[in-house]
């Protein structure tokens, strides 16, 4: 199995997905559209919550004791928004989704520009922070086979039909993001030769799965928040068990 090919499979199913989705949104009255936004919410709190159970993975409480997980989720959130804050990471993500919008679909009023995007970066967000993202990615470059982005692909295209026939064509810009977030992972599989620890792994999905909880408040409307000047959480996680470990 080549290196990168779960990922080329991904990008082809959010792209085939957005198409699908951008044709049959235009057929749904926009009542319909938000209500498919709102179960799309739903089901993503959903899989936050079995995520963030990561917390209580076994094999973190072995490496780190039973009282860190939690601190250490808190600290990596913690540290990880103050880093994304200060690199304006959220600003970066909706000005980059503002110029794809500008490229390809020009001449569109602002609200439409607005949807293009919120789809580009709740979409970037939601395929790429899930732990099928980070372990799959790294078992590809690591030629483990690609079992786990199929999955997460067809995963994807389904989420990417729903979220096009709410947001429009955003959506299909965020494959650019999936690209340069697995395939990095991807590459960092194929140097680093092996697969992080299981108590690492788990610390990130924990921290993952609680960033996609902020995903699902903006996709209900509950609240607006910058998940994106977040996501260094998910580079603090391991580094923090590493340093637990270390001192126990």
């Amino acid at each position: 199995m080549i290196p990168g090919t779960g990922t080329a499979v991904n990008v082809a199913a959010v792209l085939l997905g957005a198409v699908l989705g951008k044709l049959l949104g235009n057929r749904l009255p926009e009542r319909t559209r938000d209500l498919v936004t709102d179960g799309l919410g739903l089901v993503t709190l959903l899989i936050a919550a079995t995520s963030a159970m990561a917390v209580l993975d076994p094999d973190l409480s072995d490496v780190v004791g039973t009282s860190a997980p939690l601190l250490i989720v808190l600290g990596s959130v913690l540290i990880g928004g103050i880093v994304g804050s200060l690199l304006r990471l959220e600003s970066r993500v909706e000005g980059l989704g503002a110029f794809l919008q500008r490229r390809l679909s020009r001449g569109a009023d602002s609200v439409e520009r607005q949807r293009f995007i919120e789809g580009f970066v709740v979409a970037s967000l939601i395929f790429c922070t899930g732990p099928l993202t980070i372990l799959g990615s790294l078992n590809d470059g690591l030629g483990n086979g690609a079992d786990q982005l199929y999955l997460k692909a067809a995963l994807d295209g389904f989420a990417a039909i729903a979220f096009a026939a709410s947001f429009g064509w955003g959506v299909a810009a965020s494959a650019l993001t999936v690209v340069v977030v697995q395939g990095g992972l991807t590459v960092a599989g194929v140097l680093l030769g092996d697969v992080l620890p299981s108590a690492h792994l788990a610390a990130i999905t924990a921290t993952g799965g609680l960033l996609l909880v902020g995903v699902a408040l903006r996709l209900l409307k509950i609240r607006e928040i910058a998940v994106a000047d977040l996501l260094p959480a998910l580079l603090v996680a391991p580094a923090l068990v590493a340093i637990v470990a270390a001192a126990r």
